[in-house]
């Protein structure tokens, strides 16, 4: 049989058999077929490459060439005691027939150092079926197989992830090339079984599989996590000069449990791609053109802007901070018939009261000090299109006056003119504070609520809107995750922590808070998947709000009336008919919405 007789600077010998295979790789490195762990060795410095014509060696790179028979040479066909110099090592090439001796099994501190280069490649970001790929080749190389399988469980059975034999290339997937009987056996165990003599031994070798493949030698392993069983190692030799021995089964279960790791973080990227397909799917169908949402609160919202968009009528928005008030406002904009009009936004609590007459309606060179030139007002800008009046219940007293005089006459003064300018416009107020009590307290005029309030639309707390939360977080992540793309950290998602978190907490900021966490989170992640700490959610304050049954009850029934009203435009009668109801009780609900 051919084989390499190893000779090193010491003196010390061993010898590598050939086994008539089609290609061996030499080097340095643990992934080759024959390893010489020696300085001046590249990582893989030759291959032997066994054709009809015998065995011809190559060097796999020009600047390192070999040194066979003392001459350099980059590839050489072979005869019995040729020798090749490779740095401090010779290697001499025999055809003699006696057995080759089977190579010592590494010791302890050799098999640390293959497992922890065997960890280092499988923590390469790379596809799951490559890494399958370099568990089979290592292991094969480091047992001395011939073929390895790695079969995971699927659908209640079993199926080939990937497929390897000695030379590393992929064989056939196919559960056609084990042995069943083998498998069942460390299934229904949990155990690894090593068949050092399949045809001699008495539990398999009257076995159909173990008849049919000619199986020489074989030891299979379960992968398992946390008592759940994920698959199987398979490896098998076909040559009986070549069986398997329990130390080898010993070291094969060592890697098994790094690679039952790999299974459980395979399996595990694969449902959060399918987790955030469908989230994907779900955040298209609950789309309402900017407006992200499938809660019945935001369905509401949808229906009624698409009855209100197309006309005039001046239409009040309500919610807290953060809820996004003025996106519902763009999107009413963006369906009605001024869509190709201005959109102009003004928040009348964040300017000076000496400022804001100027900033809505405009002044003329000299009206006061500093005005040195005729300035267009916001009213003036919107002509044609719609003006949005955000945070209107902090407008001034003497200001709100001048704006009711604008809305019933649909004419502005500029600041220091006393001409008359029609103005063409829709407007859309928001508030986060309640404008009836404020109309109550006298500082908001009732006249001109009344003027506001043509159609009321109150958007939810982000906490009460249920599953909307993690689609607008998915929503969110793609958004920013796209806008710093060159983040040193590809964020893929959120952890199951991070969305249960999420679904607890209650989002004092709403929407805002939520999209300022989340670009904080992408721009300083560390990690693929964000969690519950990257969003700054600490989890003894993600606990949801509880409020008393009571109040839950009262707050679904009075959603629920306004929304089967929405279902049949507003018909009180025809409502309380649906709902099996004295209308009596729909006029009730109708008065604590101010309907």
């Amino acid at each position: 049989m051919p084989h390499l007789v190893y000779t090193d600077r010491k003196g010390n010998t061993r010898t590598y058999a050939l086994r008539h295979k089609k290609i061996v790789t030499i080097g340095r490195s643990s992934e080759n077929d024959f390893v010489v762990d020696e300085e001046g060795v590249a990582p893989c410095h030759a291959h032997l490459l066994c054709d009809a014509n015998g065995y011809t060696i190559a060097a796999m790179e020009t600047r390192m060439p070999l040194i066979i028979n003392g001459k350099a040479r980059h590839t050489a066909h072979l005869r019995p005691d040729d020798q090749v110099v490779l740095g401090p090592v010779v290697l001499t090439f025999r055809m003699d027939d006696a057995p080759p001796p089977r190579p010592v099994h590494p010791p302890p501190t050799a098999l640390f150092e293959r497992l922890l280069e065997f960890s280092s490649a499988i923590m390469t970001n790379i596809s799951s079926q490559e890494l399958f790929r370099i568990v089979l080749d290592h292991l094969i190389a480091i047992t001395g197989s011939d073929k390895g399988f790695l079969l995971r469980c699927a659908d209640g059975g079993l199926d080939v992830a990937a497929a390897r034999n000695i030379d590393r290339k992929d064989v056939a997937l196919s559960l056609e090339q084990v042995s069943d009987s083998i498998i069942k056996r460390v299934i229904e165990t949990g155990k690894p079984l090593i068949v050092s003599d399949a045809s001699n031994d008495k539990r398999f070798r009257n076995a159909q599989s173990v008849v049919d493949l000619r199986l020489s030698s074989v030891m299979c392993v379960p992968l398992s996590f946390r008592d759940e069983l994920l698959g199987v190692l398979y490896l098998g030799n076909d040559q009986v000069a070549n069986l398997f021995r329990q130390e080898d089964l010993e070291t094969l279960t060592i890697y098994a449990g790094q690679a039952a790791l790999l299974l459980h973080s395979a399996q595990l990227l694969n449902e959060l791609i399918v987790d955030n397909r469908a989230l994907r799917d779900a955040l298209r169908s609950a789309s309402f053109g900017r407006i992200i949402g499938s809660s019945d609160q935001i369905r509401a919202i949808a229906r009624k802007i698409g009855k209100i968009a197309d006309t005039d009528i001046s239409i009040l928005v309500q919610g807290e901070t953060g809820t996004g008030k003025e996106l519902i406002a763009r999107e009413i904009h963006a369906r009605s018939q001024r869509r190709d009009k201005p959109f102009v936004s003004i928040n009348c609590g964040a300017i000076p009261e000496n400022l804001l007459e100027s900033e809505l309606f405009g002044h003329v060179r000299g009206a006061f000090t500093g005005a040195i030139a005729h300035r267009v007002g916001k009213f003036e800008a919107a002509d044609g299109g719609t003006i949005f009046l955000d945070e209107i219940g902090e407008m001034p007293m003497a200001l709100q006056v001048k704006l009711l005089r604008v809305l019933q006459e649909r004419c502005i003064e500029k600041v220091g003119d006393s001409h008359p300018i029609p103005i063409d416009f829709r407007v859309i107020s928001a508030t986060n504070i309640d404008l009836e009590q404020a109309v109550r307290d006298r500082v908001f005029r009732e006249d001109l609520y009344y003027r506001l309030d043509g159609i009321r639309i109150h958007i939810p707390p982000l906490r009460d809107r249920g599953n909307d939360v993690v689609l607008l977080a998915k929503y969110l992540l793609d958004k920013y995750v796209e806008q710093y793309r060159r983040t040193k950290v590809k964020v893929k998602g959120f952890s199951k922590g991070a969305l249960t978190a999420m679904l607890r907490y209650s989002w004092p900021g709403n929407v805002r808070e939520m999209e300022n966490k989340i670009k904080r989170a992408v721009i300083m992640a560390e990690r693929p998947l964000l969690t519950a700490e990257d969003l700054e959610i600490r989890l003894d304050t993600a606990e949801r709000r509880i409020r008393p049954l009571a109040d839950a009850q009262a707050e679904f029934t009075l959603n629920y009336i306004r929304e089967v009203l929405e279902i049949n435009n507003w018909n009180k009668t025809k409502t309380a008919r649906d709902l099996g109801v004295d209308p009596r009780t729909v006029f009730r609900y109708l008065e604590k919405i101010n309907v």
